[in-house]
């Protein structure tokens, strides 16, 4: 379906190739992964399929054949107006980073019926109805609600959601994923996985995958291309690339790759005996128009003094939202209470009636590293701009004092202290995420708050930004409220983990008996569906299924009551809890 030979693409006055001979060959219902690190030349190797280059590169040689036999064609030789018959109908693409890629100024259900509209002969009505469908293939809880939608008013996961639907509906010969489900949780993410190859049984699509996800290679890919620096270090079948790696690059990838544990190290014993932030029945309600959505509902939950407390859990589960109140970013629905303690034995501080000196004491002391180190970094600040802001907003020192701390947190956090006047865009996504963890420690505080902040790097530069965490903590003894939906990334760091769903705790306890012996079936579909690259251990769809399904399916004990309220949340062992009928 699809052979590129010799692939050479260049920047005007670069004075070497950033994509330098590369070649491999996908055929029809066949799934190729391109792998590397950020840089190495695997979204520009995709772009150049479909010529859409960024301004300044151009193809320097090779040849890019699509098609079968007598019909296949050069892309890089076919005119403008035949490129534009092959996008989106014989060829689509899911970019990477979905708000950048749709439009702002239409509806989704708008965007994705213009595929159709422009390649499928279809009138609006049928238009309409194959986007439906598609958009409830793909995991929306309200496919019509999404339709309407514009992309501002739905979370990440989802925007991706519509990004997936968007390429599919027009069942392309060929799908090109540029890290199809890096804003995706794994139970979503095993189920657009198995979507993805149910479509390539229906209609024979081949797909070329690039992802840092060794797991998503393992559970998806027929064979495998390691690029490094714009060359092909390592390619050929999947299972002997993950499994009997050959070149030092590949091992490298492989080393850095995290997964869940046979048996998780136990950090903590799952009791808080010294808490710094607890909420008590925190709730919070959204209202649009005339709907009302709870975001959170009665959650009790408490951050130990120098622990790692992980919230995991689905888009849309209100783990966000719980970080958003810690920081007072947003207020909670009347009945809750937030407490912090500055230090152990002292009274707590209500967050909620706070204000004034103690309002902003609490704000230096609780500080948040974002998800996204593109969107989080204003690009009109230089670096040292960035990392002094918090000093100058609390007044914390001069001007002199403070140019020496921002070099001094460069070098803490393994930047360069002479990098302070260059700019955000000069960076990699991993030194990004650095220089944002450095301005959330330039106040000294004691509480970080950590909004899923490795899910946009690669596996070599996440293993960096986790092990830079882990020893940061060490050092200065935080405690660290860590949001992520990797439950590998989990494994590592926490003491203890909170597994959430639609704004509710289901399970609390330390890894090591969390993923040992899960009790409640969401738990245990969140485990089943983290892919580990390993081929011979597959992602087991059936248990995701039932655990990530609707809750009137789940177990007897597990189950909503008659009149819909959730089971209560009870200690079914020494600090392990979950939500079942006592």
């Amino acid at each position: 379906m699809l052979r590129v030979e010799g692939l050479t693409i260049r920047f005007r006055k670069a004075p070497r190739p950033v994509v330098d001979g590369v070649g491999f060959s996908i055929g029809a219902g066949q799934s190729v992964a391109l792998v590397g690190e950020s840089g190495s030349g695997k979204t520009l190797t995709c772009r150049s399929i479909l010529g859409i280059l960024p301004r300044g590169a151009e193809v320097a040689g090779g040849s890019i054949l699509f098609g079968q036999g007598a019909e296949a064609v050069d892309l890089l030789r076919l005119s403008k107006a035949g490129l534009r018959d092959i996008r989106g109908s014989r060829i689509s693409m899911i970019f990477q980073e979905p708000m950048s890629a749709l439009s702002p100024l239409h509806t989704i259900g708008d965007q994705t019926m213009e595929v159709l509209r422009l390649h499928g002969n279809c009138n609006r009505a049928g238009a309409r109805e194959r986007c439906l469908a598609m958009f409830e293939r793909v995991g929306f809880p309200d496919p019509v609600r999404a339709f309407r939608s514009y992309p501002f008013q739905l979370s990440g996961g989802l925007r991706q959601r519509a990004m997936i639907a968007m390429a599919m509906v027009a069942r392309p010969q060929l799908l090109i994923a540029d890290e199809p489900t890096t804003a995706l949780d794994v139970t979503l993410q095993a189920q657009v996985l198995a979507l993805i190859k149910e479509l390539q049984g229906e209609t024979g699509m081949a797909v070329l995958l690039v992802t840092h996800d060794l797991g998503v290679v393992a559970n998806m890919a027929d064979a495998v291309v390691v690029m490094r620096a714009g060359r092909v270090m390592e390619s050929g079948c999947c299972a002997d690339v993950l499994g009997r790696p050959l070149h030092g690059y590949t091992r490298k990838l492989m080393a850095a790759a995290p997964s869940i544990p046979e048996t998780t190290c136990a950090h903590g014993s799952g009791a808080v005996r010294d808490p710094i932030l607890e909420f008590h029945g925190v709730a919070k309600t959204y209202e649009r128009g005339n709907v009302r959505i709870r975001a959170l509902d009665g959650v009790d939950l408490c951050v130990g003094r120098g622990e790692t407390l992980a919230i995991v859990g689905e888009s849309g589960s209100g783990k966000t939202t719980l970080a958003r109140l810690a920081m007072l970013a947003e207020r909670p629905d009347p009945g809750g209470r937030l407490l912090f303690r500055a230090s152990a034995g002292e009274p707590p501080l209500d967050l909620l009636s706070a204000a004034g000196p103690e309002l902003t004491a609490y704000r230096r002391r609780a500080q948040m590293v974002f998800q996204d180190p593109y969107a989080s970094l204003s690009p009109r600040m230089s670096v040292g701009e960035i990392i002094a802001e918090p000093l100058a907003i609390h007044g914390v020192c001069g001007r002199g004092e403070g140019r020496e701390r921002v070099r001094a947190l460069m070098a803490q956090v393994g930047l360069d202290p002479a990098w302070t006047n260059r700019y955000p865009h000069a960076f990699s996504g991993g030194q990004r995420q650095r220089i944002g963890i450095a301005r959330a420690l330039a106040l000294d505080p004691q509480l970080l708050i950590c909004d899923e902040p490795t899910s946009a790097l690669d596996v070599s530069v996440q293993a960096q930004v986790l092990e830079l965490l882990e020893s940061i903590k060490r050092r200065l003894g935080l405690s660290l409220m860590f949001i992520s939906h990797d439950l590998a990334v989990v494994a590592r760091l926490a003491d203890r983990v909170a597994v959430m769903r639609a704004g509710r705790v289901m399970e609390e306890a330390p890894p090591a008996i969390l993923f040992s012996a899960p009790l409640h079936p969401y738990t245990r579909a969140l485990i089943a569906a983290s892919p580990e690259p390993d081929v011979s251990r597959p992602i087991d769809i059936a248990t995701v299924a039932l655990g990530a399904g609707r809750p009137d399916l789940w177990p007897e004990p597990f189950r909503p009551t008659a009149d819909g309220a959730p089971p209560p949340l009870v200690e079914a062992a020494p600090g392990h809890f979950v939500r079942r009928a006592a």
